[in-house]
């Protein structure tokens, strides 16, 4: 079985290029099967987040899929009715406890309203106790950015946003990159937007390359720098999703690629009422 690529973090941790994401997958047993499956075919690197409702069924999957620990990269993230210090500090161990893991690889601010540097000293202490490897935030254009990493002591190791050759985050970009902070991508392949995935030029090149629309999207963005997990529930998907290092886009393919950014996402972190709208949509304590 082929070993993903790895991405080298500012920490000097490596994450693997391609991962499995979870959000939106129920917790019914179906995250369970996703996972294994997606750890079976290859994959070595599960995202979930306390507010995907979803851990306990990753970490179990983790623990029964006989793969080494040290092996499988697991991210999970910190939602917003548990930033400042204290609730932060409790959130990360019920967050290990629902896993089931000693340690996380990746922990994350998942949306950036609020105490964010509480939040962000709680991430840095366990990260400082061994409970967490790596830290990261998600979700911070380039204006939410500014407002609190310069507050914090320890640089993001990764801001996962969302990402996906319409939507290519340039200015984001611009700015962390030189930090060597890592941009991940949630909606690698634009949640489904059918123009995208029949774009003529994405078409051409899947043609061309004997692959779907979805590798030629995926490699793009890997060869692009970007860490990417695309979701899928079934298993072919899941499987094909992977297959996407046994071609090479060319330098004016790239470009041509890179000219197809529309600059314009399906979610604006900027936007007013964001953190209202989404602390109504998730309660993570509904069930304390």
């Amino acid at each position: 079985m082929m070993t993903t690529p790895t991405i080298k973090l500012n920490d000097g941790h490596e994450i693997p290029a391609i991962g499995f994401g979870t959000f939106q997958i129920p917790n019914d047993g179906s995250t369970y099967a996703a996972v294994k499956a997606a750890l079976a075919v290859g994959y070595r690197h599960i995202d979930t987040a306390v507010a995907y409702f979803n851990e306990a069924e990753v970490g179990r999957a983790v623990r029964d899929s006989g793969i080494p620990r040290e092996q499988i990269w697991v991210t999970s993230k910190l939602w917003l009715q548990d930033f400042g210090f204290e609730a932060a500090t409790k959130a990360i161990d019920v967050s290990l406890q629902q896993l089931g893991l000693d340690y996380m690889d990746l922990y994350l601010i998942h949306q950036p309203y609020g105490d964010v540097p509480g939040a962000w000293r709680a991430m840095e202490a366990a990260q400082k106790a061994g409970k967490i490897r790596s830290i990261g935030v998600s979700n911070m254009t380039p204006k939410i950015w500014q407002q609190f990493v310069p507050q914090f002591e320890t640089l993001p190791a990764v801001n996962q946003v969302e990402f996906n050759p319409y939507f290519q985050q340039r200015a984001l970009r611009d700015l962390i990159t030189p930090a060597g902070v890592k941009l991940e991508a949630w909606a690698p392949l634009g949640q489904g937007n059918q123009a995208l995935l029949t774009d003529p030029v994405v078409v051409k090149l899947a043609q061309k390359y004997g692959k779907d629309v979805g590798q030629v999207i995926l490699r793009f963005e890997n060869q692009s720098g970007i860490i990417v997990f695309p979701k899928s529930v079934h298993a072919s998907r899941i499987k094909s999703n992977l297959d996407i290092f046994d071609f090479e886009l060319t330098a004016d393919e790239m470009a041509e690629m890179r000219a197809l950014d529309q600059n314009k996402g399906q979610h604006d972190p900027d936007a007013a009422g964001v953190k209202d709208m989404l602390l109504q949509a998730f309660d993570v304590h509904a069930n304390d």
